[in-house]
């Protein structure tokens, strides 16, 4: 067998053992390293300087770009759970609908929430009991619940929406150059197409039920306790579950105003920030040695949505400070919750760089660089496909991007392409072959529900996988008639 074949085998088989390790609820500190080092060994690589070296060179590299907006966002989220500002909200606008538009309601206020930049988890957790009683009154199957809330909160507000500061959003920002709100009437019509077919869907299913008269059902009682939790979600990427049960939730809401406050400040200062201050402002010093010779592009979306995020924060324990009382154990529980997910996606960026790094991978940067359809359809292709195999929207956009990322700017250059079109893009394609049912946060929704892979996860993947690639088959097809817009 020559080096090469013994190479591509080598990652062939690491990327197997990463798919089994992560569906088997290993954590990714271990998972991502002892594939990287498999990858390595395959292909006679120096372990431990490819452990040691390069995979913590890509997992730090991570780490620095993102760890505040990780920071800030766990932050934001506890805030937003413990002050009754999130429930608030969820409950306010099911409430405003009612219950002849149940589905509706659930998807709307999951999309609220997780586009204010609160944790789709934190979203799943406060959201469920309200679809629970809402389902239950509008005779709606139970078994729709966990769709309802990742229409809302995994999918459009995740990745296509301009302006949300999820994760998956700001990651294609220091490849491109770009911010946030790229290619907004993209982003705009991507999530109109998801929204309104995940919404379509769950209409006919919702229909079908109502004429063999399912109703509501009988659900397994959700299962919340935090080491199984913690365990099912082993791969999360966005908060740990294990912090929601710390700190202390208020016992009287909000008003459904002042809840919404802190989510509009999220969106309007993230705006300004984007598009008047930091375009404006005197930052020459970034091509200092001291500060890593950057450039504002490199920087600009993450330095706005952290201090969106910052301020909405600030904000909110100011005005919600009387349903606060544990205001120290809240900001320690939202912090500490940032720590598991950075790391965990960070390791697979380390695991992305080793893969990236051996000379068999040459080979597949060729295949993934030839498939028909130039840099828009290659850069879906990997963001997908990669997604998939970890389980993971961030995961498998980084290994992509830190693989890539760089040829692809280049490849978009020579083409006219626009970067806010790659940005687009990528984002949207990292959300859809990535909720597969071994995707932690898949797992773990179905869990708070108390919901079945078997009864729930075929919606899931209508509303989670197909409209988001239904949605990103239109926008590479106007990218290419019309560019980015």
């Amino acid at each position: 067998m020559s080096e090469q074949t013994l190479g591509l085998t080598g990652i062939l088989v690491s990327l197997g053992l990463l798919i089994f390790l992560a569906f088997r609820g290993f954590t990714l500190l271990l998972a991502a390293p002892g594939a990287a080092i498999v990858a390595a060994a395959f292909s006679q690589e120096p372990i431990l300087a490819k452990w040691t070296l390069t995979f913590m060179q890509g997992t730090g590299g991570f780490i620095i770009s993102f760890f505040p907006l990780f920071l800030l966002g766990g932050v934001f989220g506890k805030l937003m759970d413990d002050s009754g500002a999130a429930l608030s909200i969820a409950r306010g606008i099911t409430e405003r609908l009612g219950e002849e538009r149940a589905v509706m309601s659930v998807v709307l206020a999951s999309a609220a929430l997780t586009y204010g930049g609160v944790s789709l988890f934190v979203v799943a957790f406060v959201a469920f009991p309200v679809a629970a009683a809402l389902f239950r009154q509008a005779e709606v199957p139970h078994r729709l619940i966990p769709a309802a809330i990742a229409l809302g909160a995994f999918t459009f507000t995740m990745t296509a929406l301009p302006g949300t500061p999820a994760i998956q959003n700001a990651i294609p920002m220091r490849y491109f150059g770009t911010t946030l709100f790229a290619a907004p009437i993209l982003g705009i019509l991507a999530s109109a197409i998801i929204a309104g077919f995940g919404l379509w869907w769950l209409r006919v299913i919702e229909t079908r039920a109502r004429n063999a008269g399912e109703g509501y059902g009988i659900a397994t009682p959700a299962n919340v306790d935090e080491q199984i939790i913690r365990e099912r979600a082993a791969n999360a990427d966005n908060f740990d579950q294990a912090e929601l049960t710390h700190g202390h939730r208020s016992e009287q809401l909000p008003s459904f105003v002042l809840s919404a406050a802190p989510i509009l400040i999220v969106l309007v200062v993230n705006l300004i920030m984007s598009f008047v201050v930091l375009p404006r402002a005197n930052l020459g010093f970034l091509a200092e040695p001291r500060f890593g010779e950057t450039s504002l592009s490199a920087v600009s979306g993450v330095w706005s949505v952290v201090t969106a995020l910052a301020i909405a924060s600030l904000v909110l324990a100011v005005i919600m400070r009387r349903r606060l009382p544990h205001l120290r154990k809240t900001l320690d529980a939202g912090a500490n919750a940032s720590a598991l997910p950075v790391l965990n996606t960070a390791s697979l960026v380390g695991f992305g760089a080793v893969v990236a790094a051996l000379p068999a991978f040459a080979v597949v940067r060729d295949g993934i660089l030839s498939i028909p359809g130039g840099p828009l359809v290659s850069i879906a292709v990997a963001a997908n496909v990669l997604g998939g195999i970890t389980g993971s929207a961030s995961g498998g956009l980084t290994i992509a991007l830190n693989a890539l990322g760089e040829t692809y700017a280049q490849l978009a250059a020579a083409a006219g392409i626009h970067p806010d079109l790659m940005h687009r893009v990528a984002s949207i394609s990292s959300g859809a072959l990535a909720m597969l049912p071994h995707n932690g946060a898949v797992v773990t929704l179905l869990a708070i529900c108390g919901a079945t892979q078997r009864g729930s996860y075929r919606e899931i993947m209508m509303v989670g996988l197909i409209g988001p690639l239904i949605a990103l088959i239109v926008v590479i097809a106007l990218g290419k008639l019309f560019g980015a817009f």
